[in-house]
């Protein structure tokens, strides 16, 4: 099957995030808009091709968009790109972001936010993007905050009830702390690592687990992979064939698997590039047969 744009973000299917946010499969991550390397200071972005790339996604049908307070380079801001291409927002827009991580005004990685700390990141999240209430916020999760999932998904429930946050998820989590934080408040997604070749032991279990919960599953890095925040990662002959078939590229490829393994899962795919981004939402169109998918495993 030959895949061209404009397939729009349809053709992947739809979740119901926190059983209520009808969201399209095929999403957007904001974390390359405000430069081509991601966390690199001196690689900085053409804003008006930002703001092109972000209005372009919603023609195609996109409705949800990850960002972070923290996704910035020297001179551009992903939430600010996302609120002046933007805002004012459509009613079925569903923004997410996520706390945990810092960085400093001048761009180095700071310690990672206390619960009484939270707060101000999700009201600076709010400042940036110009909303009264956050859809989603996912608390990303680092070995010095995993003994304390509790009390730091209990600070965003504290959040929610004040209005400041619709939802709340978790990210780069196992079974345990995703067990631990729903005892606190319930969890709409599990944003972790994974695609083809690439997750920590037992993800694949959870993905099935969170899909019987009713918990959204959002990889991130589902087309870099190994390569992360570098991007990129060598393609095997599999991925190669199975594309060569679908007149489709291996990134296309790696999203169709991903989107495959589960309704529940949401894929996030980010790009400066019109172009890559008319690719990515075109891959959710993609369908593969069990033997592929079987070769790719």
């Amino acid at each position: 099957m030959t895949i061209h744009s404009p397939v729009t973000a349809a053709a992947s299917g739809t979740w119901l995030l926190g059983g209520e946010l009808s969201v399209r499969r095929i999403g957007f991550g904001a974390m390359r808009l405000p430069g081509r390397v991601a966390f690199d200071n001196s690689s900085v972005s053409d804003r008006d091709q930002s703001i092109r790339v972000l209005r372009r996604a919603l023609e195609l049908g996109v409705n949800h968009i990850d960002t972070a307070a923290f996704y910035f380079s020297s001179l551009r801001s992903a939430n600010e790109l996302i609120c002046s291409a933007l805002a004012p927002y459509p009613d079925d827009l569903v923004i997410v972001t996520k706390v945990g991580p810092r960085r400093d005004r001048s761009g180095a990685w700071t310690d990672w936010a206390r619960p009484d700390e939270l707060r101000g990141d999700v009201e600076e999240n709010l400042r940036q993007l110009g909303r009264d209430r956050l859809d989603v916020v996912n608390m990303r999760v680092n070995e010095r905050i995993s003994p304390y999932i509790e009390e730091y998904v209990g600070a965003l429930a504290e959040l929610r009830d004040a209005g400041l946050i619709r939802h709340i998820g978790v990210s780069d989590v196992d079974a345990d702390v995703l067990g631990r934080a729903r005892s606190a408040a319930p969890i709409v997604c599990v944003q972790n690592r994974f695609g083809l070749g690439t997750g920590r032991d037992g993800d694949a279990e959870l993905l099935r687990s969170c899909a019987e919960s009713g918990i959204a599953f959002v990889p991130f890095f589902a087309i870099a992979g190994s390569g992360g925040h570098a991007g990129g990662t060598a393609d095997t002959p599999a991925v190669r064939e199975v594309a060569a078939a679908h007149d489709a590229s291996p990134a296309q490829i790696r999203l169709a698997w991903t989107l495959h393994q589960g309704p529940n899962v949401l894929a996030i795919p980010g790009t400066g590039d019109p172009e890559h981004l008319a690719q990515n939402v075109a891959a959710g169109a993609i369908r593969l047969t069990d033997d592929e998918l079987s070769a790719l495993a």
